[in-house]
């Protein structure tokens, strides 16, 4: 298949607000070893895209400086040693960047095929939330049946999907959130209580031997720890960035993935929770969306 020499892309002109991001034309890359080449369909909207689009979070070495670290569509060509994917094979990648763009780059371990029946408008929602999820809460939180989970921000794309996970494996969720409406989506994603944070107090402290997952933090990256207490009560606390993790250990959270959640998303016990839908060109507006935190779920751009 013959590829175009450019494409639309939106690209970030310098750190700043969502105005900070400006539609443009860029070549179309050509994979590497290991690579695939995808032909965007839809790319998902991330808080990280925000940090990265204020100067706050760059590009691992190597990596597009486009924004975008998710997108659903096919694969338009194949690097040299590829054996996983074919031109013409429909998926859903997490990338190191791009994916706001006709064309993105991913390694080809990074790649999933679509859930049956999913469309990629929402397939395009799966990878960095899924990702984000199993390897934080899953794999380094050990979250197993029968126990109780406390989830913030249980309507991010973050939240919605770690309610949905949790409670399909057998554990008990609580979530917090803003706003009734907030609250209900919760309780209907599989939350046994949702407590709004504005009108009532949560349990505040662990149980003992209990686990603190950091995955984002909306005020600030410094507070006060009472080491004394980790000790007597046995706690871990822990947390992680997907993004400059190794080749290796995101091949491996997929295989994961593609192990454990992927026939629920099959069967339809767990979807993604969509917010809305915007052009590519309006992906200025999608994030301010994001960033009025007034979004029940995953916000994308339509590109192809």
């Amino acid at each position: 298949m013959t590829l175009p020499e450019t494409m639309r892309a939106v690209e970030i002109r310098k750190p700043g607000g969502p105005e900070a991001l400006r539609p443009t034309e860029r070549p179309v890359p050509r994979p590497g070893p290991g690579q695939v080449l995808i032909r965007v369909a839809y790319a998902g909207v991330n808080r990280p895209d925000a940090l990265q689009r204020a100067g706050a979070y760059d590009p691992p070495p190597g990596a597009s400086d486009l924004p975008g670290l998710e997108a659903a569509g096919e694969v338009a060509a194949v690097g040299p040693g590829v054996t996983r994917w074919a031109e013409g094979d429909a998926v859903t990648a997490l990338l190191p960047g791009g994916g706001y763009a006709e064309y993105a780059l991913t390694h080809q371990d990074h790649a999933l095929r679509l859930p049956e029946a999913m469309t990629p408008d929402r397939a395009a929602a799966l990878p960095e939330t899924f990702f984000t999820v199993w390897s934080n809460v899953f794999m380094r939180g050990r979250l197993r049946a029968g126990e109780t989970f406390l989830l913030h921000g249980g309507t991010s794309g973050i939240g919605t999907t770690a309610i949905q996970l949790a409670h399909a494996f057998g554990v008990r969720v609580f979530a917090t959130a803003g706003t009734a409406e907030k609250c209900a989506a919760c309780t209907g994603l599989g939350a046994a209580r949702a407590i709004n944070y504005r009108d009532e107090d949560f349990v505040a402290a662990l149980a003992d031997d209990g686990r603190l997952v950091q995955i984002a933090f909306l005020s600030g990256p410094e507070a006060s720890l009472n080491f004394a207490q980790i000790m007597v009560r046995r706690l871990t606390v822990t947390g992680s960035t997907l993004r400059p993790q190794s080749d290796l250990a995101k091949a491996r959270i997929t295989a994961e993935l593609e192990r454990a959640v992927w026939p629920l998303l099959d069967a339809g016990r767990v979807a993604p929770v969509m917010d809305s839908e915007y052009a590519l060109e309006d992906a200025a507006q999608a994030h301010a969306r994001m960033e009025s935190s007034a979004h029940i779920g995953k916000i994308v751009l339509k590109v192809g």
